[in-house]
Formats: structure tokens, C-alpha cells, sequence
């Protein structure tokens, strides 16, 4: 698979400056968050629950607008972006979930499909890439399916499909082998660091310590709403 977007040059993918997010019931989710991460990179994002992790992905999809700050994602200001021009920063990301969120009653092909429909796309072209996806993470043969009929792991690649039909710039799988058998983990890892390899910048919030501390990558600790450990092919504890 080939990406068809422009990276832009000496640019971030994501810059967050002294970012904040408190919440209306006044809980403090993020408390001065400064990250920068390279176009291409995979990052891991860890931390307890409720350290921050889920309210920092949520701000790069703009699900979640900050408090203070400055956020950009490849070069768009998100702080002063208007609600009508979110849908378009979120076409070029894609979001991968620890419970999937396929559609129940459509087939793999029309879950997949789905995410091409909304951006208006031809039916030819749609067509030809939900096949191309499907082949990607080793699912053409099951695209009459619905997703009763598919195991966990074939689920969890049908939503990374929708994820990355519409090739995204970025990738944010959250906690996606979370419901996992370990096997069928490290399929997924496999196919996550595939698409990593065409371009596309993944972030991975997870808990797997073993995933973390087997494919190296960078690592981005989260505690108490602070960047507590920013470590390049990092483990998923403390180093020594």
C-alpha cells in the first residue's frame, strides 16, 4: 500500500505545547503535556487507567477540545480549527478499538465500505480498496461475513480495514489486542508494524507489558495527567 498524502516537511505530526484538559466536573485529565512526534513513528502510550491516555488521543481526533495550549497535528491548529472542518482532520486519521465497534448487521465488506461511503467516494473505487484492505489483513475471503461470525482476531483486523481504508497519516489503535488471545496479539502487532512500514504514523495506548518490552519502539508514559517518561525503544516499566 502506497500512502497518497503529502507529509509535511520538517513538520510533526503531532505537537502538544503545554497542553490542558479539565474536564466540566472539574477533573484535571491533562496537566501540561509537551510531546512532539515524527511523521512515520510508532509510539506506545502507557500508564494506569486513568492516568490521561484515553483524553490524550482523544484530543488529536478532536473527539475532546483542550483547556490551554497548543495542539497541531501535520501542521493543522487544532485549538482554533472550526467544528466544520473537523470532519476533514479526521479523514486522514484512523481509530482502532479495544471492542471494535464493527457495524453488527453489515457484512465485513460493508463495515469496511463504510468509511469510503461517507467520504463520497466512487463505488468503483470503493469496491477496488475495501478488496485491497481486506487482502491486506488476510480477509478477502470473508467479506460476505458478518462479524458474529468471525473470531475476536478477525474482528479486530476488519476494524483496522475501516481504519486504514481512507489511508490515514495516523494510526491510533487503543488498547486494540486488549481483548486478545496473546497469538492472535501478536498477529495484530505484525500487521500494525506493516502499515507503520508504508508511512503511516501509529500511536498504541496498552497495558501489555510484553508487547511494549518485546517490539521496541518509543515509549510515552502517562501518570496523573503528566508525561512522566518520554524514552526512545523503551520498556513498558522504568529502566534501571
Amino acid at each position: 500500500m502506497v500512502n497518497n498524502f503529502d507529509i509535511k516537511v520538517n513538520d510533526y505530526m503531532i505537537e502538544m505545547q503545554n497542553v490542558k484538559k479539565t474536564y466540566p466536573n472539574g477533573v484535571t485529565a491533562l496537566n501540561g503535556i509537551d510531546i512532539n512526534i515524527d511523521a512515520g513513528e510508532f509510539v506506545y502510550l502507557v500508564g494506569q487507567s486513568g492516568a490521561g491516555k484515553s483524553t490524550f488521543t482523544k484530543l488529536i481526533f478532536r473527539e475532546e477540545v483542550a483547556s490551554s495550549g497548543e495542539i497541531r497535528v501535520n501542521g493543522e491548529d487544532l485549538i482554533k480549527m472550526k467544528w466544520r472542518q473537523v470532519p476533514f482532520l479526521r479523514r486522514s486519521i484512523g481509530v482502532v478499538y479495544q471492542d471494535f465497534k464493527l457495524l453488527p448487521k453489515m457484512t465485513v465488506f460493508e463495515n469496511v465500505a463504510f468509511a469510503l461511503e461517507v467520504v463520497e467516494e466512487s463505488p468503483k473505487h470503493i469496491r477496488k480498496r475495501v478488496m485491497d484492505v481486506l487482502d491486506q489483513v488476510g480477509l478477502k475471503n470473508k467479506a460476505r461475513f458478518i462479524p458474529d461470525e468471525l473470531s475476536g482476531g478477525e474482528q479486530q483486523r476488519v476494524a483496522i480495514a475501516r481504519a486504514i481504508a481512507n489511508y490515514p497519516k495516523l494510526l491510533i489503535a487503543d488498547e486494540p489486542t486488549g481483548n486478545l488471545d496473546p497469538d492472535t496479539s501478536w498477529g495484530i502487532m505484525k500487521l500494525l508494524e506493516e502499515i507503520n512500514a508504508t508511512g503511516t504514523t501509529i500511536i498504541m495506548a496498552t497495558h501489555s507489558k510484553e508487547i511494549v518490552n518485546t517490539v521496541r519502539r518509543r515509549v510515552i508514559a502517562i501518570e496523573g495527567g503528566l508525561v512522566v517518561r518520554d524514552q526512545q525503544r523503551g520498556e513498558y516499566g522504568y529502566e534501571a
